[in-house]
């Protein structure tokens, strides 16, 4: 099975098994806590923010909903059919469009770019659930995607989140319930070092325009009743001046 094969399989998996409504996954906050607050960092460097937004790992579609309520052309883009499937029936007017789509194969993101022009993207933890040597090619394809014009905003956990997932997974209780099924389908994050996105980057031809830390939001919580957060990296970055 391929790397690719294996990673649509779970996603498949994963998502044909949750129900699709916003909260009950792991990951999927309010977008006030989530994309919100990103967009805040992420806008002043929109150099078009006519161009139309892709949110890339877009999931069932929370966050691209949000967007779509901001601008004008907004296309929620997974792996899985199934995440979509889930977006789709959140989105019975059709404020935003859906792609399936293989982030870490460049062919398919040329082939996005040829039917929308230059891109802004949106990319919540998706690199760290990549395997080292499919790092890259995602990010050449966001490099694709975006053209001259576009800008990519990049948010992933920072190495100090595996410490506190390890921690959460091994409790007395054993993982919390949201955090069972991400585990239980095998998409646990990967140990990517807070150095290495900005780097794949460049590699890619980008230029880092701007760089921060923000606390991940999850939707599980601590026996005590505190939100779990997780610490999170993230990146502005656009083609380079010429």
């Amino acid at each position: 099975m391929s790397v690719t094969s294996r990673y649509r399989a779970a996603w498949e998996s994963f998502w044909n098994e949750a129900t699709g409504s916003q909260g009950a996954v792991f990951w999927d906050a309010e977008p006030v806590l989530t994309a919100g607050r990103h967009l805040a960092h992420f806008e002043p460097h929109l150099t078009d923010p006519a161009l139309p937004l892709i949110d890339l790992g877009c999931g069932n579609g929370t966050q691209t909903r949000y967007f779509a309520e901001r601008f004008g052309h907004v296309v929620g883009a997974d792996i899985s059919a199934a995440a979509l499937d889930h977006a789709r029936r959140a989105d019975p007017e059709g404020r935003a469009t859906y792609r399936q789509l293989d982030a870490a194969d460049k062919a398919e993101a040329e082939t996005l770019h040829a039917e929308l022009g230059d891109a802004n993207l949106y990319v919540r933890g998706v690199l760290h659930q990549c395997e080292p040597d499919d790092r890259q090619p995602l990010a050449d394809a966001l490099a694709a995607l975006l053209g001259t014009r576009g800008r990519a905003f990049l948010v992933e956990p920072a190495q100090a989140a595996r410490t506190v997932l390890a921690d959460l997974a091994q409790g007395p209780d054993g993982p919390p319930a949201k955090l069972a099924p991400v585990l239980r389908h095998g998409l646990t994050p990967g140990a990517i070092p807070d150095e290495a996105v900005p780097e794949h980057l460049r590699t890619a031809g980008l230029a880092v325009l701007a760089t921060g830390e923000l606390p991940l939001i999850t939707t599980e919580y601590t026996p005590d009743g505190a939100r779990i957060e997780l610490p999170s990296t993230w990146v502005v970055a656009g083609a380079r001046a010429v």
